[in-house]
């Protein structure tokens, strides 16, 4: 019988899970409200409801599940399994939901953030597969990034390593919403793609992306700049240039820090940018002293949406 893990996507306003098998696949999913501004326990009745469902889809076929992993939002205790006091999900200060989870159940469980999560999935089953050393990251509302070196998340020493969204480029920037300058997260985040287009059109610039977005500048959104980009329009172009540009600085920065075998990126952002791909590979030696720089391939992830169930599933296999 195949080892099958259940993967639990922890959000704000969701909880999404599903079985995941030996291959990576993913099946059974289901979703159900998260109720965060509540007490800590609503906050697990909702955690519970959702892998209740997976179970119960799964029938007999439960048995041969091994464990369940927990993507929350940050900050966390990954080696404790503790839940902090993340901002998202107010309901749960010092949370022990790692082994609230194995109780409910009696199925060990794990957690860890989904960044972290996410590129061990990648390691295992998608486009980090038979890397050693491989660095993730998410490119969204805001960006995640996690490391795995020889199939192992690497934490640091307290497990908040990683946090590669918040390594500033420009201490002159704009201010982040984690209180520092020019963090990539304000300078490449959706928003802040959002936020270069809107400066652009304050300034005069005519774009179809004015159009896209119902004729109001504030309602702009990165999605906007995308859609724009694939009809031809200049602006658009331009924005996200300037985007793959500033990538290309952080990344740089990435290589000469860690050297991966590869470089994976998901996210609704990194789908936008992936046309800019070889651009950022071309502009990378500016911002590397490593002369092999352009040969680490830049690829995106194997898992879009369900990168937080794949994620989770996947931190149960990491050797302990």
């Amino acid at each position: 019988m195949d080892v099958l893990t259940i993967g639990v996507d922890v959000g704000g306003t969701k909880v999404a899970a599903g079985v995941v098998d030996s291959r990576g696949e993913i099946s059974h999913k289901t979703r159900v409200p998260m109720v965060a501004t509540s007490d800590a326990a609503k906050g697990f009745a909702a955690v519970r409801s959702a892998v209740d469902g997976v179970l119960s889809a799964l029938g007999e076929g439960r048995v041969a599940v091994k464990g369940i992993g927990i993507c929350s939002p940050g900050p966390l205790d990954p080696f404790a399994g503790v839940v902090l006091n993340p901002p998202n999900v107010p309901c749960w200060r010092n949370y022990p939901l790692a082994g609230e989870t194995t109780r409910a159940f009696g199925i060990p469980a794990r957690l860890d953030n989904d960044a972290n999560a996410a590129a061990l999935a990648e390691v295992l089953w998608g486009a980090g597969a038979g890397h050693g050393n491989v660095f993730y990251a998410t490119l969204g509302t805001g960006i995640g990034t996690g490391i795995v070196f020889q199939k192992k998340i690497y934490h640091g020493r307290t497990g908040s390593a990683a946090e590669g969204g918040h390594v500033s480029i420009d201490y002159n920037g704009p201010v982040c919403g984690c209180g520092k300058r020019g963090c990539i997260e304000v300078l490449c985040s959706g928003p802040a793609i959002a936020r270069r287009a809107r400066a652009k059109l304050a300034s005069g610039a005519r774009s179809k992306i004015l159009e896209l977005a119902g004729g109001t500048a504030e309602a702009v959104k990165a999605e906007h700049v995308g859609q724009a980009y694939h009809e031809g329009d200049p602006v658009a172009n331009e924005v996200l240039e300037e985007t793959a540009d500033l990538l290309a600085v952080w990344l740089g920065n990435t290589v000469d820090l860690l050297e991966p075998d590869v470089m994976v990126v998901g996210g609704g952002v990194a789908e936008l940018m992936s046309s800019f791909f070889g651009r950022i590979l071309e502009v990378l030696p500016r911002w590397s002293i490593n002369p092999r720089a352009r040969e680490i391939p830049l690829v995106m992830a194997r898992y879009g949406a369900d990168a937080g169930i794949a994620g989770a599933a996947s931190i149960c296999l990491e050797p302990v």
